[in-house]
């Protein structure tokens, strides 16, 4: 499995860790609020010391709440995605150890001078639109494209659907074929079915038992699951008492190893222990494709 970003060509012969930065102050999981974007930096470098082979960085919470205009959001992103390029240039000019930057937003604007910045990824979880077609189009940059049924950051009732994974397949086919129409080549998306987003936590655990079915599309299948709300709901019993954020780390784990022996070919992750998970579990999982001394 490929996928084109805007620099290099991954191959995917082993499943990738997306560490997660958020230069914000209200982002859902206290531990990944690095405020600044010098602090982002420092956070990001430390994801990569400690092995994982992308970073996510935003500045807008996924979570429900107001707009946030685009400058502001450029002025917390954009100079974090430079100090990381930035930041591990040495004599080779090799960037951030060589690892490729995304930027997590679904506003064209920010998203566009965060490329201009360095970035050679757009994770947006707006669904796409056509202007953020064009622009990944026009920039050749990977693409993250996540299942959303709805504007982002808003509250709504979660969707009933009769077969959740077949009505995810039909949504990706189409809306891969309008980027597609657009200017985008199919090996710059990788898919993401959205966990939690207008999804149940029925849907959200049936999608994780599906994931071969999703994979059948052809394109990468890239998983945000880290300390997700129906992990803690699974923990709880129960989704009004489910528990918070900072006690889902070893359910993120679990469901990371579960999700690499399915073939999740990328994993976006808070945390040092779901990477060794994943590693553990590529390692039982896919004998072949580990090479151990």
């Amino acid at each position: 499995m490929r996928w084109r970003l805007a620099d290099r060509t991954l191959e995917l012969e082993q499943p990738l860790g997306a560490g997660i930065i958020n230069v914000t102050v209200d982002s859902m999981f206290e531990g990944a609020r690095s405020g600044t974007p010098e602090q982002a930096v420092a956070d990001g470098l430390a994801l990569v010391e400690a092995g994982f082979e992308m970073i996510d960085v935003g500045a807008v919470a996924a979570k429900a709440g107001p707009p946030v205009p685009a400058e502001e959001e450029a002025a917390a992103l954009v100079p974090a995605v430079e100090g990381l390029v930035g930041a591990g240039r040495g004599e080779d000019g090799d960037g951030t150890a060589g690892v490729p930057i995304s930027a997590d937003t679904f506003s064209v604007e920010p998203a566009r001078r965060a490329l201009a910045a360095g970035a050679t990824v757009v994770n947006d979880i707006s669904g796409g639109s056509e202007e953020m077609f064009g622009l990944v189009a026009e920039s050749g940059a990977g693409y993250v494209l996540m299942h959303i049924e709805g504007p982002p950051r808003e509250d709504r009732p979660w969707r009933r659907y009769d077969n959740v994974v077949d009505h995810l397949r039909a949504w990706f086919e189409g809306r891969v074929e309008l980027a597609r129409d657009l200017g985008v080549a199919e090996e710059q998306i990788a898919i993401d079915p959205g966990l939690d987003f207008d999804l149940s936590v029925d849907d959200d655990l049936e999608v994780l038992r599906r994931l071969g079915e999703l994979r059948a599309l052809g394109r990468p299948v890239y998983l945000a699951l880290s300390r997700k709300d129906f992990l803690g709901a699974v923990l709880a019993g129960s989704w009004e008492r489910r528990r918070a954020p900072e006690d889902r780390e070893w359910a993120t784990a679990a469901a990371t190893a579960l999700a690499v022996a399915s073939g999740a070919e990328l994993v976006r992750l808070h945390d040092r222990s779901a990477l060794d998970a994943l590693r553990v579990a590529e390692a039982i999982a896919r004998p072949s494709e580990v090479a151990l001394g």
